[in-house]
């Protein structure tokens, strides 16, 4: 009889993800967590994979438990039993470090990028070969034939250094994560340590002048926008349909590319999926093809139309990444107005990058500032408010509530962009029920 994996906390993106991929390769799979709704529980629910009630009657004798990373015996009764029964368990990385030695594995790590890079990087092997893979928004494919394996690799509480892949990405370094890293250098020194355990080949942002510190045991191809890197992006047109660039290698162009997302930071993800796949032999032509039907990821830029009003939903909870959001909806409508929806994440990361939020935030025509998002991880709140960066914000900005999103309507022929990583989509439903009501009443 094959054993059963259980999953505590299996809404969590990345154990969502490791559970919809075990299942597909034929393990039994199931998993426990809180009652409240989580995007990732549709693909789970789909699957048929079981979801309970934590309870320590869950566990039982002979089952591999994975346990979330934000649960701890003494905020959890399954964990807890575990510990005080002497039942083994791992922790998601430790779990993953050792499965992905049976596949050749492509790891992608960076500040920012990191699920949508994955996600491109999955979906163009996939399309080529046999592969299993794991993408930070919840979203995993197993096979059980599968010789190659993609995975989003996190550097928070250097998660990281269980893996040891072939090959792999790291998109950009930045300080982030205050309540666990010091600042850049500790950050720094996570990448750096982590980049020493890539076997085969590291491709690293040419142009960010952290990343070109970095050593490696493997040798390092830089990609980027500039002369001086081993692989670079040229002949950039940016529409509003995507971006077409081609990329050269030691003088030569080894191919032209099309990719259907928005933005700089994306030509940079596809050239690093390119830089790495085309070291690792894949065909140009078929990396060429399959490029052209990426979808996107989820909460990545995911755009949807009430009522003939556009609304995306982004994940972006760092100064960068809301830039880069910023970029990419100028570049897809670029006559239209950018209202920005944002919800700080995090007491810590607020105080710590207060200025950043502010310079970023003012690259949007309009701002709506959502009260803070306070993690679970967080126990002291600090001394912030929302309306300490509202103050900061040069554009025109309003601090909002769920329950009273109507100042949003103030805004002709715009686009709304809401981005965080806490319960956002909260507002965004709010905002999507006032405009339904709006139209039936007009009608």
């Amino acid at each position: 009889m094959s054993k059963t994996y259980h999953f505590i906390g299996i809404k969590g993106s990345g154990m969502s993800a490791l559970a919809l991929m075990l299942h597909q390769m034929g393990h039994k799979v199931q998993g426990s967590d809180v009652e409240k709704y989580y995007f990732t529980q549709r693909g789970l629910e789909q699957a048929g994979i079981e979801v309970k009630a934590f309870s320590p009657d869950n566990i039982s004798e002979g089952m591999e438990i994975i346990a979330g990373n934000a649960f701890r015996e003494d905020n959890n009764e399954e964990l807890a039993f575990a510990i005080q029964n002497k039942i083994p368990f791992k922790r998601y990385h430790e779990f993953l470090g050792d499965f992905m030695k049976q596949f050749t594995s492509f790891g992608v790590a960076g500040a920012h990028g990191k699920t949508s890079t994955t996600g491109l990087l999955s979906h163009v092997m996939k399309n080529i070969t046999d592969t299993s893979y794991l993408i930070g928004d919840g979203t995993g494919r197993g096979s059980a034939n599968a010789q190659y394996f993609v995975f989003e690799s996190d550097e928070y509480e250097r998660h990281f250094m269980p893996y040891h892949p072939e090959y792999s990405i790291i998109t950009n370094i930045d300080f982030d994560h205050p309540d666990y890293f010091t600042g850049l250098e500790d950050v720094f020194n996570a990448f750096n340590e982590y980049a020493k355990q890539v076997k085969k080949a590291l491709f690293v942002y040419g142009e960010d002048p952290k990343l070109r510190q970095i050593k490696a045991n493997a040798p390092i191809y830089y990609y980027g926008f500039e002369e001086g890197n081993d692989f670079i992006a040229a002949d950039i047109t940016r529409t509003i349909n995507g971006s077409d660039f081609n990329v050269k290698h030691e003088g030569q162009i080894i191919g032209s590319f099309h990719v259907p997302a928005y933005g700089r930071h994306n030509i940079l993800n596809a050239t690093a999926v390119i830089a790495n796949l085309y070291t690792a032999g894949i065909d140009m032509k078929l990396v060429a093809e399959h490029m052209k039907t990426f979808a996107g990821v989820k909460r990545r830029f995911t755009e949807k139309i009430i009522n003939e009003t556009i609304i995306i939903d982004d994940f972006a909870h760092h100064p960068t990444e809301i830039m880069a959001t910023i970029d990419a909806a100028r570049q897809k409508y670029p006559s239209k107005e950018i209202v920005a929806i944002f919800q700080p994440h995090t007491f810590t990361r607020t105080i710590a990058l207060l200025d950043e939020f502010a310079q970023a935030l003012n690259e949007a025509d309009s701002v709506y500032l959502a009260q803070i998002y306070g993690s679970a991880r967080e126990v002291d709140h600090g001394d912030v408010k929302v309306e300490d960066l509202k103050e900061k914000i040069i554009k025109s900005s309003k601090v909002i509530t769920v329950e009273n999103v109507s100042p949003l309507l103030d805004h002709e022929d715009a686009v709304y962009v809401f981005m965080g990583a806490g319960d956002i989509q909260l507002y965004e439903r709010s905002f999507e029920e006032l405009l339904a009501n709006l139209t039936k009443n007009n009608q």
